[in-house]
């Protein structure tokens, strides 16, 4: 292991610039997005609120279908269901055709609780782009759907 000198410009001998990974920068820009949401929708996480914007797309919906659609596990979509449940903000019941399959649907409140918030988690996502130009912004979700 070479010695540590402190910072410098030199690129390390194996090439691997941790500044330059996608998934660096990605995670950096999603911890971005999540400081910013937690100061404008304190009550809800990120997850939570795709959950439930997804259920305003959708409507009763199982709930494997569900997390397959905001890209979740089984594990943390019962997760994620169960907490909003326990707010009274989704409603649960077993599919009358497959009674093995839980539908999940957004209640009254639920409703009522995304759309006060919608606009906020707009301007999340205009807050998190906020230091590109409107361009660079159109280019920047094209390119992000394309490696999806």
């Amino acid at each position: 292991m070479p010695e540590d000198s402190g910072e410098t410009d030199a690129k390390p001998d194996h090439g691997y610039i941790l500044d330059e990974q996608i998934g660096y920068l990605l995670r950096k820009a999603y911890q971005r997005n999540a400081v910013i949401f937690s100061e404008n929708i304190q009550d809800l996480t990120p997850t939570q609120f795709a959950v439930m914007a997804r259920l305003t797309e959708l409507g009763s919906v199982s709930q494997n279908q569900l997390g397959r659609t905001v890209g979740l596990d089984v594990a943390t979509t019962k997760g994620v269901v169960d907490r909003l449940n326990a707010r009274g903000l989704v409603h649960t019941e077993k599919d009358p055709v497959d009674r093995r399959r839980q539908l999940i649907s957004l209640t009254e409140d639920g409703w009522r609780h995304f759309t006060e918030n919608a606009p906020r988690g707009i301007h999340v996502s205009d807050q998190t782009v906020a230091p590109l130009t409107q361009a660079e912004r159109r280019n920047f979700m094209r390119l992000l759907k394309k490696i999806l």
